[in-house]
């Protein structure tokens, strides 16, 4: 891939590592907030035209009841230098990822990138929970909201994805493979929700290989999101602040837009069949292409993860961004 190491700009990238995107359509399911967003707007970043779904729309709040909303993040696109269009879906209705899918084809012809990052479970998370304690509907709702939405999603968009060569899903989890089969992961339900889509990305990479298409799982590290600001008591502007309260979270944060930046340097990368079907971190794969966080580092979570707090030592980021 045609990314190298730089002098760094004003953004954190190098003047050299941009990868370019323009001429794709790609579609990023959830893309209100999060990693979502961050992703949305990394592909704006490299050209491209992204399709900004999620239930969270002028007017229509979701379940978190926060004030983000899909026309923002298609703002911010734009503003990147991308195209970015906002359409409000509920993944979980089919009929709406189906026109949603048709709205894609009519207005643009192609689909070049999928990026499955609907999930909606944060409130429905009971932490170290045992199943027969958890409560049996948050738990399946977790499920549906987690896991049937990106097999909506996909039934619907691969047939159109598949039209041309070179086309890549991304599903996005928590957790790299390696990682979630050795370590439990929160409770039975969040646990089975993360790891089935690592497993999904594996499936779909066997049924696209036929058509030169590629599916991967990608995990963002301790990220930045709005609601972990908000949870810590910090902005994107101070979130360093938080050391008081979570040390390891000051120490190797990342925000929003580094998991996306993994997806645009995966997008156009031409040798990206190759990874196909592979589980990968936003850390790892910065070292692979030479992308860099806002602030122009490239923390390693969860090698860090393993490393360092999972080993009980201090908060020390050190060799790890």
């Amino acid at each position: 891939m045609p990314l190298k190491k730089s002098r760094l700009t004003s953004d954190g990238m190098g003047e050299d590592m941009n990868p370019d995107l323009s001429g794709k359509v790609a579609l990023v399911a959830g893309a209100t907030r999060g990693a979502g967003r961050g992703t949305a707007v990394a592909l704006g970043e490299a050209g491209a035209t992204v399709y900004c779904t999620g239930r969270s729309a002028l007017g229509r709040r979701s379940d978190y009841n926060r004030p983000e909303t899909i026309e923002e993040t298609a703002e911010l696109v734009t503003a990147a230098g991308g195209a970015g269009i906002a359409v409000a879906v509920d993944h979980r209705e089919r009929g709406q990822v189906q026109e949603l899918v048709q709205r894609i084809d009519a207005e643009q012809g192609r689909l070049d990138i999928l990026v499955n990052d609907i999930w909606g479970g944060e409130n429905l998370i009971e932490w170290n929970t045992p199943l027969w304690s958890h409560d049996l509907e948050a738990g399946l709702r977790m499920l549906h909201t987690g896991v049937d939405t990106h097999l909506i999603t996909s039934h619907f968009a691969l047939p159109l994805l598949v039209r041309r060569p070179g086309g890549l899903v991304v599903e996005m989890t928590d957790g790299t493979r390696d990682y979630n089969a050795a370590h439990y992961r929160v409770s039975v339900f969040y646990d089975l929700a993360k790891t089935a889509v690592l497993r999904l990305a594996f499936s779909q990479a066997e049924e696209l290989k036929p058509y030169g298409c590629s599916a991967v799982a990608l995990t963002p590290g301790w990220m930045r999101s709005e609601m972990m600001l908000e949870h810590f008591g910090v902005t994107e502007a101070n979130w360093r602040d938080a050391a008081a309260v979570q040390p390891h979270f000051a120490a190797i944060s990342e925000s929003p837009r580094f998991v996306g930046r993994a997806v645009a340097a995966l997008a156009a990368d031409p040798g990206v069949f190759g990874r196909s079907g592979g589980s990968f971190s936003s850390g790892g794969l910065a070292r692979e292409y030479g992308f860099t966080d806002v602030d122009g580092s490239q923390p390693d979570c969860w090698r860090y993860l393993v490393k360092v707090q999972d080993a009980g030592l201090p908060a020390d980021a050190s060799g790890y961004r």
